[in-house]
This record gives structure tokens, sequence and C-alpha cells, in this order.
């Protein structure tokens, strides 16, 4: 198989057809199957993942269709879970053989013929991603590494001279400069190859890429917010990524943020706020179903104090501010 063929199969996945048809029904179907299989009850968690799957024509969620062999497997219903995870490693190329081969869901599986096909193809896929993988991982390594430098630095120049200072200016330049030069390489990657798994480049790989568009003008982040919604479905990339990246956009579209990832700064007065956010009674709730802590903790990094009655009440100032 040509290379570029391969990289096509592998990284175009996708789960456009979730977003075509009634996305809300097959969401609201996947968290009861979840819940179902968290209880315990793994047929009638298979059940509703099936349901959900079949709901959309052409549905072709990796992480979706993992989850329902998982439950399948516990429900002892085998033929079902072997069409999922032959879906998973023949059409979805997926690659992740240390997951699947320790994953204690399948144990009924293990003794049935077909279980060492899966494996097989699964150590078939991971081979073939391997051999392009290590070109990309070090041109990875080195974006993560220039983008987190220079921003090391910035909290103890602005704490030493000042937010407002020339040096703190001149600083913030050099960020910017190599911002650009990252972003020139990892969007060669990303219109490439598409938004690889921390299981092809590793955890730092996959987070040069995230914190390279997080760090990217507003139309470089609009453009591959799509991408990486459709990795995080197919658990490529992390979904506290996508919602720092999601807050971040909203704000830049005139819009509240979402999960209060997003800090913003009084110049006159150089205290830090949360930049606007919607529903701030419920933020803790949208944080955790993302995978980020309670927002009190994190906005004491700041020297916040989380108070939602007071936010509310000055949240109309805030809006005025940004």
């Amino acid at each position: 198989m040509k290379k570029t063929a391969f990289l096509i199969l592998l990284v175009s996945f996708i789960l456009s057809s979730c977003t075509r048809q009634n996305p809300q029904n097959y969401n609201e179907l996947i968290a009861e199957a979840r819940e179902l299989y968290n209880a315990g009850e793994y047929e009638d968690s298979g059940k509703k993942y099936s349901e959900a799957l079949e709901s959309i024509a052409d549905n072709d969620s990796i992480l979706h269709r993992y989850e329902a062999a998982q439950a399948l497997a516990m429900a002892n219903q085998k033929d079902a879970a072997f069409d999922q995870l032959f879906e998973i490693s023949e059409k979805g190329r997926f690659t992740n053989l240390g997951k699947i081969s320790s994953d204690k869901d399948f144990h009924s599986l293990s003794t049935d013929e077909r279980w060492m096909k899966v494996l097989s193809r699964v150590s078939e896929n991971k081979k073939e991603a391997e051999a392009f993988v290590p070109g990309v991982v070090s041109i990875l390594d080195t974006v993560y590494r220039e983008d987190q430098y220079y921003r090391q630095q910035a909290n103890d120049i602005r704490e030493k001279y000042g937010h407002d200072s020339e040096e703190v200016r001149a600083h913030w330049e050099l960020i910017n400069q190599q911002d650009s030069v990252n972003l020139i390489k990892v969007k060669k990657i990303l219109d490439e190859h598409g938004w690889l798994s921390s299981n092809l480049i590793g955890r730092k790989g996959n987070s040069a890429l995230f914190l390279v568009i997080q760090h990217s003008d507003i139309d470089t982040q609009e453009k591959y917010l799509p991408m990486l919604r459709e990795a995080v479905e197919k658990g490529n990339a992390s979904p506290r990524d996508l919602a720092l990246l999601e807050d971040r956009v909203a704000l830049r579209q005139g819009k509240k943020q979402i999960y209060g990832s997003q800090i913003g700064i009084n110049e006159e007065t150089g205290e830090y706020y949360v930049s606007p956010l919607e529903d701030p009674d419920n933020v803790n709730e949208r944080r955790a179903e993302v995978g980020l802590g309670p927002i009190q903790d994190y906005v004491a990094n700041w020297d916040i104090i989380w108070d939602v009655e007071a936010y509310k009440k000055k949240l109309p100032e805030l809006e005025a501010m940004e």
C-alpha cells in the first residue's frame, strides 16, 4: 500500500455523519450506553450502543465502536463484539495494540480464533503507522520545546518589569515570531495527515498540535477546530484540549466561553479575571464532563477567588471590558 493512501485511510476515519444526522439524539444514546455500562448493565449497554451506531448511516466512530465492543463482550455477545472490532481494525485502521490486547473486557473473546485475527490486523496497522511516524515525532518534539521555552519565561519577566513594560512587549514579539514558524510546520502536518493520535506521535507530539493551534490566529483556529472535534470523538485527542480551544474561539467570536478556561487581565489594575462565561452556575458540571477540575481550583493559579454570585453581578462589566 502506498504511504499516502495508508495515511488517508488512517487519519480520515471521520465522524462527519454524526454531525449530519441528528447528532443530539446520537450523543444522548451514547451517554445512556455509558451509564448502563458503568452500572454493570452490559447487555442493555450493548443494545444502546448498537442503537446509537445504527441511527446514523456510515457511522465511523472508532471510540464509540470500541466502547460498544467492550459492552458486548462483557455481555458475552461475541459475534456482535467481533463485528465492532473488525470494523475499527479493518476500516478504522486502529493501531493501539497495547490497549486492546490488555483490555480485561475482552477476556471472553480471547479463546475465539477471531481474536487473534483482530490482534494481527491491529499489529499490522501499528507497524504501517510507525513506518512514517519518526520524522513527524521529531518535528513535533522540537515544536513543543519551542512553543513552551519563551512562555515559561514570560511570567518571570512580567513580575520583574510589570505586565505593560517594554521588556514584556519585546518578549512577546519573540513568542509571536516563534509561533509563526511553528504554525507553518504544524499546518503542514495537519493538512497532510490529519490530527494524529498519541498512539502514533506520543503525548508530547499530540500536545504540540494543540498548543500551536491554541496559540494561533482566529482564522486558523476556526479552520482546525472541526478537525480537533473529530479527533476527540475518535479518541485521538484530549477533550480537555478541545474545551480550551472551544473557549478561546468563542471569545474571539464575541461569544461567552463554556468551560471557564480563559483568563483575562485588567490592563488598568493588572488583576486577573475569568473572561465572560456562559451559565456560571453549572460550569463545574461542564468541566467535569471533559476532565477538567473545579473552576475554583483552576482560577486560584491567578489568585482569583471564585464566587459565582459575585461573578454574575460583575459579568456585564467583564463583557464590556472584553
